[in-house]
């Protein structure tokens, strides 16, 4: 899952965010604590809690929760705000953590364990689904006594609608479907989804109350992949185009207010069934959430009288140190997110291995993280806790990961000498190579960032030439490859959070030829090869199969710089109590343990 603002470390370098990301295992840290300790992201921040197929509701309550009261969200991050709530296309840690806490119910879902780590549990199913031996088959039974808000009986008609949906590349480009639903399913390739190709998909049927879906290559995973929103219900007149203006709830909470990328008001959903639901809880009267919204009136506003209610997604370092200097530290959550920022080289304009090699070395860590206004060591990793900063791939505590040492045995930093060695070594002088980027304009920290970056490029012997962008986020420039700035550009980005606590999530979606993500366009029929071998392995043999991948692909091509993991800053007013940071979407507040007390 990507993060939307997880450029603030020069990427695209704005306010400390909450962005987009996979949906992710929960932290072995203690997350569910109020507190702003300085974790080491080292002791990782995708372990998972197991599973418990025989979860049922209604969900375990909390130690002094309180009912009623009305919750602000500000969320300063201008991408932080959803464009539309369909469940097809949601794929980003802001979109899922509330769609998949408050709104919309999976066949699967997370939940909070008393220890704050979080385990998949049954949703909308009965249990996390059976598998046949070789797991190219799937069975999931729905639950009696579920409903939309209009008071209607949800169907598995309804469920597998909502599956084929997520086929559709074209209305729902970059949601989780282009990565799990058509490579996995049967016939899934050439399926586009009911709207252009009919509801006759063999892939995904239905059986009496029991949704089957069969795939062409062994998904052990599909439990996890039934936590998405697009692996759950969507009404069988829904149109592609407009259902994410108004879309019906199965959770919690509906829909009252919705204003695009600017405001989301929820109100209780008098149909949900807390007995049918062993996750979501129903404890505040109403959910106002603010996009866009000016960082410095969020930070001053969460740690003052006013914003006794209020829940600020992404702390500035002014604030933090404000904070830390009033002691409202207990006014302040730091969490871990299963995440990785990249810089991606395109693997057509930069075909020399050492080049991109150069790159990270020229790449100065952190005079930029500290340019776009991050707090070095608290939301972004260093090179003292993180050795593998310019190379790794996966998050601190994935499994299958090796902290990789550098080439020479001491790590990778900002080392402009290495990085004209390693020119000099591709044959070219300083000043010879040019690269190029585009950067967010929009802030004075994307200013200094995008600068501090470019002075570190030249130091290394690089030209360089930068391009401000103002419209919206990066994401629509590497994306895309006729917008007339990603034919200027020749480094590119991602940052990008797991989807579930598997290097699966991560090494197809950032080095397979054809990804979304892989905005590098990095393709290697080798890798590609080792990707699909090891999706067929034993489940218990592929996370060191993944993790030797992630070594032998950086070492022998350097697709992608690692600038930087992540962590969230957030801060929160006083009468809000069982804040967490749910690391089950990448790091996110966790809204189904949020209550206001008197």
């Amino acid at each position: 899952m990507k993060r939307t603002k997880a450029f603030a470390a020069g990427i695209s370098a704005t306010a400390l965010a909450l962005t987009l990301a996979a949906c992710g295992g929960g932290g072995d840290d203690d997350t569910s604590s109020n507190s702003a300790n300085n974790d080491d992201l080292s002791k990782g921040a995708t372990t998972s809690g197991g599973k418990n197929p025989d979860a049922v509701g209604p969900a375990p309550e909390l130690e002094g929760q309180q009912e009623g009261g009305e919750l602000t969200v500000l969320a300063p991050d201008p991408d932080d705000g959803p464009a539309l709530l369909d469940p097809a296309a949601l794929w980003s840690v802001t979109d899922n953590g509330i769609a998949q806490d408050l709104l919309f119910r999976s066949l699967t879902t997370f939940r909070q364990g008393e220890d704050g780590s979080y385990e998949l549990v049954p949703d909308l199913a009965t249990d996390l689904g059976t598998p046949n031996e070789d797991f190219t088959e799937w069975r999931f039974t729905l639950k009696d006594g579920i409903k939309w808000e209009t008071g209607d009986p949800v169907t598995a008609e309804e469920v597998a609608f909502g599956i084929k949906r997520s086929f559709d590349g074209d209305a729902f480009a970059t949601g989780p479907g282009t990565s799990y639903s058509k490579p996995y399913f049967e016939g899934g390739e050439d399926y586009n989804g009911p709207y252009a190709s009919g509801d006759d998909f063999p892939g995904v049927t239905v059986e009496g109350n029991d949704i089957v879906m069969k795939f062409s290559t062994p998904f052990p995973e599909m439990d996890y992949y039934s936590i998405f929103p697009a692996i759950g219900p969507v009404p069988l007149d829904a149109k592609a185009a407009d259902y994410g203006l108004n879309p019906l709830s199965t959770g919690p909470y509906k829909v009252e207010r919705f204003v695009p990328n600017q405001e989301l008001v929820l109100v209780p959903n008098d149909q949900w069934d807390p007995a049918t639901d062993p996750a979501r809880r129903q404890l505040v009267d109403k959910y106002t959430f603010k996009f866009d919204f000016n960082p410095q009136i969020a930070g001053e506003t969460v740690l003052s009288d006013a914003g006794a209610t209020t829940v600020v997604t992404a702390l500035q370092s002014t604030d933090y140190n404000k904070a830390q200097q009033d002691g409202l530290t207990d006014q302040i959550l730091v969490g871990p997110q299963p995440c990785t920022g990249f810089v991606m080289p395109n693997f057509d304009k930069i075909p020399e291995v050492e080049v991109r090699r150069a790159l990270a070395y020229a790449y100065d860590y952190e005079n930029i993280w500290s340019a776009a206004g991050e707090v070095v060591g608290v939301t972004l990793a260093n090179g003292v806790t993180d050795p593998d900063l310019g190379f790794g791939l996966l998050p601190p505590g994935m499994a299958g990961r090796t902290p990789f040492q550098g080439f020479d045995g001491e790590g990778i930093s900002f080392d402009p000498d290495k990085s004209k060695e390693l020119l000099a070594e591709a044959g070219f002088e300083p000043g010879e190579y040019e690269v190029s980027f585009v950067y967010d304009a929009s802030t004075p920290e994307g200013e200094a960032a995008a600068e501090q970056r470019q002075r570190g490029y030249e130091e290394g012997g690089f030209a360089v030439k930068k391009y401000p962008y103002t419209a919206g986020s990066l994401y629509d420039v590497w994306t895309d490859p006729e917008n007339a700035l990603y034919k200027k550009i020749n480094l590119l980005g991602t940052a990008w959070c797991q989807d579930w606590p598997s290097a699966s999530t991560f090494m197809p979606v950032i080095i397979g030829t054809g990804s979304a993500y892989n905005t590098g366009n990095f393709s290697v029929p080798e890798v590609d090869a080792e990707i699909e071998r090891i999706k067929l392995l034993p489940v218990d043999e592929q996370a060191d199969a993944w993790g030797a991948l992630e070594q032998s692909a950086m070492t022998d091509y350097q697709p992608v710089i690692n600038t930087g993991y992540y962590q969230n800053i957030f801060g929160f007013g006083t009468s809000i109590q069982g804040l967490a940071n749910d690391t089950s979407v990448g790091g996110a507040p966790d809204y189904r343990t949020i209550f206001i007390s008197e």
